[in-house]
This record gives structure tokens, C-alpha cells and sequence, in this order.
């Protein structure tokens, strides 16, 4: 524990600094944080649950939620800042994948092991305002209104899109959904979405109707026949390939 992390008073027990920042993750990026989220995600009770919810709002961050009795659940306020996580998108994609991914880029840690450093991609910018309403719209089946601009019309295009599913390419965050300017179903780039209106009426298109999504193709990858047989060996190697694919 750093005395930068002391000073403000954050507790010392591991599993709990992970619970404040899957609160701050699911808060920021999904736009609303229950007790249910903490209790499936650490097997803990409701009581401990809301215990956790509260240190964060009295403690940590006290400008950062407020409890809508309407939506039963605490919402990021107008003045949200990260506190125990740096605000990147990237955080919420190790949160889905897993919750074991919580530990990464804590910094305020200090732990003994061994020396390791992540080179990271180039970040894309994507605001939190415009995921948002669209995990909200791709839950309710609803449909969304943004602002698109492309290489090929670079001013922003105002479209109404139904999504479904958010994708992370390894670089780059995609949200797949049924466009009604183009009448079908589109990827189109968070990065790219320069404004974001709010959720409209109930969608006649969701994922089932999505039939390029929904067919699975397998894919056989092999070493580079250019390579020489010893290169391709190295290859075969690196990926653990069976019979050279």
C-alpha cells in the first residue's frame, strides 16, 4: 500500500479495493450500479454489498453517484471523476472478460513481484455518454439515434441504429447494430459516433434477426507456406499448432 493511497484513507484489504473499482467501472461505463452487481461478481451478501456501495460514496468518491429511487440503483453524477481506475474503456472490456482482470493497472498498490511491463495499443478516444445509452438501448431492444462520420463521409451523419452487441477487436471498440438508413445490420466505430441522442421507441430488429452475426464460421490458420520448414516450425511452436494447423 502506497502512502499516496493511505493518505486518502482507501482500506488495505485487497478484495475490497476491488470492489470500489468494479463499482466505479460499472457506474462509469454502464451508467448505473446496484448491490447485485457486487454480490454476483464477489459472492458477497447484500448487506456487505451495500456497506461497500456507501464507503465509496462517503469515502472515496463522494461526488461521484446518487441513488435513483426510480431505477433502484446509484447513477454517475454531471461531476463524475475516476478515482480508483484511470476512466479508459479498456478497464470495462477486463471487467467483462473477467473479473480476475481487476487487478490490472492498480497502481496504487505495492506489491512484491516481478518486474513486468504491458506495452499498450493506441487508445480511441470513446466517451462514457455515448456507451451508455447504448448498452441501455441494446438491453431494452430500443432503438438510438448518433452522429456518424467515416473515411468516406467524414461529416457527421445523423443515422438511427437498433444495437445489439458491443465488440472489442483487440484495437478497436465496435457496437454491431441494425441500421435503417442502410436497412441492415452494420459495425460502426464508438471513436467514430460524435453525438448521441436519447433512447426512442422499441426496436423491430435484435441479434436473432442479425444472420451474418449469428453464423459462426471456423477458421484454419497455418504457418506462411513462404516461410522455409524450420521458420515454419518456429511458428507451429508459438502457437501451439497440431498437425500444422
Amino acid at each position: 500500500m502506497s502512502r499516496q493511497s493511505a493518505d486518502k484513507g482507501w482500506p488495505h484489504r485487497w478484495d475490497l479495493l476491488l470492489r470500489y473499482r468494479l463499482i466505479e467501472i460499472i457506474a462509469l461505463w454502464e451508467g448505473r450500479i446496484t448491490t447485485n452487481s457486487l454480490r454476483e461478481a464477489f459472492g458477497i451478501g447484500r448487506q456487505q454489498a451495500s456497506k461497500d456501495i456507501n464507503y465509496y460514496i462517503k469515502q472515496i468518491a463522494p461526488d461521484n453517484l446518487q441513488y435513483d429511487f426510480s431505477l433502484k440503483g446509484y447513477l454517475p453524477t454531471a461531476e463524475f471523476k475516476p478515482v480508483v481506475t484511470k476512466g479508459d474503456i479498456n478497464e470495462y472490456l477486463h471487467l467483462l472478460n473477467s473479473k480476475k482482470d481487476l487487478m490490472l493497472n492498480f497502481e496504487y498498490l505495492n506489491i512484491h513481484q516481478a518486474n513486468t511491463e504491458t506495452i499498450q495499443p493506441l487508445i480511441r478516444q470513446v466517451k462514457p455518454s455515448f456507451v451508455r445509452p447504448i448498452i441501455q438501448a441494446a438491453r431494452e431492444n430500443k432503438r438510438v439515434e448518433i452522429q456518424y462520420v467515416s473515411l468516406s463521409n467524414p461529416k457527421p451523419d445523423d443515422r438511427m441504429i437498433a444495437p445489439h452487441t458491443l465488440v472489442f477487436t483487440g484495437y478497436r471498440w465496435h457496437v454491431r447494430a441494425y441500421c435503417e438508413k442502410s436497412s441492415m445490420f452494420k459495425d460502426f466505430l464508438l471513436s467514430r459516433m460524435t453525438d448521441i441522442s436519447e433512447i426512442t421507441l422499441k426496436s423491430d430488429f435484435s441479434a436473432k434477426d442479425d444472420k451474418q452475426w449469428n453464423t459462426l464460421v471456423d477458421i484454419i490458420v497455418t504457418p506462411d507456406p513462404r516461410l522455409n520448414k524450420h521458420q515454419q516450425k518456429v511458428i507451429e511452436n508459438d502457437y501451439g499448432m497440431v498437425n500444422a494447423q
